[in-house]
């Protein structure tokens, strides 16, 4: 069997006996584990003004680890740059916050070449490789110039926008030329898939020939397959079983004093539609006044890439609607909005699942949300909560049972809320168990076997 090459932006740290709780870690170590492999990335850690050194090999059981530091101006320029300034709200619909220099973009390309020349000397003539997200696009391209024929594959995490909008970039072309260089790229929806086949065939790229290949205009074939990524359903389901007895979560629980919970869990980003959900809560109240007192949104906002200045702002917002409401409506035992503003260990994260009646997912773009998905796995089956997720998720194509609504209609969305609140038993268990049967069959493993095989039968 071939060994799996894996390289990603980030690497979690290889610690024996320690499991990792994000289920896309769980699956690419499971699949490392069968088949033996590498896995390569960035450490985290910077080196400062110096020069990244040699890479920290680390080997735990049948996976090796590859580790590189970066040096402050890679991390500035190719990470927070070019990466999450450019590529993370333009692939996210934002032109107005999309903010392009040439030096980022030296930087995000310089980096690949940088990962290239780590990754190169490390490949067995039969490795399989498989490259992560759009920190990593130019990857391929970078490895086929030194003359690396191996398999290679690509999945997207984020959405991929139309031509009119990706074409905004000012190295499109180039971006789109990388991605040719793989023999599968992978995508969260059909959406995504047709919309980076129309960019390609509208730049005269290559063209599209059967529904996922695309033929470039060198005669080389590129698999453009749907691989809609899924969790470890049967592992979060236990997990927050489990979680009803943490007693963190009953501390929790006892506070909130019996009162109905509406979730939110978001990494602080403005994709996330944080804010637009925090005033839909706002009007829900002032709409339905039986619930002041009764109602509670507790949203989970851990910060994020706060040396990007466009966070730093949506922190301020955030922190101020919060205040804004509670100032307005709340009396003296009782809060509207519990606004925690830091990370949450994943166990008693699911026992907040599954004591919250409604999941409010409701990102403005995301290429899957994972949290929509965790939320249902969570429920308790004989009374479980209802899910209110947005059109603009990924996971709005598979959880047809959700109430699905428009984020930027901050009514009907505290009309979604105030429907979930009411909806009958008999109703949220039905809604619930096509949901969970379907994320049974289509968990992160499945997700993970399918693009391997995909990538299998392709044509080194």
């Amino acid at each position: 069997m071939s060994r799996l090459v894996v390289v990603s932006n980030r690497v979690p740290a290889p610690a024996k006996g320690k499991v990792h709780a994000g289920g896309l870690a769980v699956a690419l170590q499971a699949a490392l584990n069968a088949r033996g492999g590498l896995w390569m990335g960035w450490s985290g850690v910077s080196s400062g003004a110096r020069e990244p050194g040699a890479m920290t090999i680390r080997q735990e059981g049948p996976i090796t680890y590859a580790l590189t530091d970066l040096s402050r101006k890679d991390i500035d320029e190719y990470y927070a740059g070019f990466a999450n300034s450019t590529l993370w709200p333009l692939c996210h619909y934002r032109l107005d916050i999309t903010d392009y220099a040439r030096k980022d973009m030296a930087g995000y390309f310089r980096v690949n070449r940088f990962f290239a020349r780590q990754l190169g000397p490390q490949l067995a003539a039969d490795d399989v490789v498989w490259i992560h997200d759009y920190h990593l696009i130019p990857l391929a391209a970078e490895l086929r110039r030194m003359g690396v024929k191996n398999r290679i594959g690509f999945f997207l995490h984020i959405p991929f926008p139309p031509p009119d909008v990706f074409f905004a970039l000012p190295v499109y072309a180039t971006i789109l030329e990388g991605l040719a260089d793989y023999d599968v790229v992978g995508f969260q929806t059909r959406h995504d898939a047709d919309n980076f086949a129309a960019c390609i065939e509208r730049e005269g790229i290559g063209s599209l020939k059967e529904r996922d290949t695309i033929e470039t205009r060198g005669g080389g074939r590129v698999k453009a397959g749907v691989f809609p990524i899924g969790i470890d359903t049967r592992g979060f389901e236990k997990m927050a079983a489990d979680a009803v007895d943490n007693p963190a979560v009953r501390k929790i629980a006892r506070s909130l004093r019996d009162r109905e919970v509406v979730v939110g869990v978001d990494r602080l980003d403005y994709s996330k539609g944080i804010p637009q959900r925090m005033q839909a809560f706002e009007r829900f109240l002032r709409d339905n006044p039986a619930y002041k007192g009764r109602a509670t949104l507790l949203q989970v906002t851990p910060k994020s890439r706060s040396d990007v200045p466009h966070y730093l702002d949506m922190q301020r917002e955030v922190a101020e609607l919060a205040g804004r409401v509670n100032g307005e409506l709340a009396t003296l035992d009782w809060t509207p909005i519990r606004y925690v503003n830091s990370s949450i260990n994943h166990s008693i994260l699911a026992g907040l699942y599954r004591l919250a009646k409604v999941g409010l997912v409701t990102p403005m773009r995301d290429g899957m949300n994972l949290v929509a998905k965790e939320y249902i796995a969570a429920q308790d089956p004989a009374d479980p909560g209802v899910l209110v997720l947005s059109r603009f998720a990924g996971a709005a194509r598979e959880l047809q049972s959700a109430i699905l609504v428009n984020p930027y209609d901050t009514e009907a969305v505290s009309q979604a809320i105030a429907q979930a609140l009411s909806l009958p038993l008999a109703a949220r268990i039905e809604r619930h168990a096509a949901m969970l049967r379907h994320l049974r069959r289509h968990d992160i493993s499945n997700w993970c076997d399918a693009f391997l095989d995909a990538l299998a039968t392709t044509a080194a």
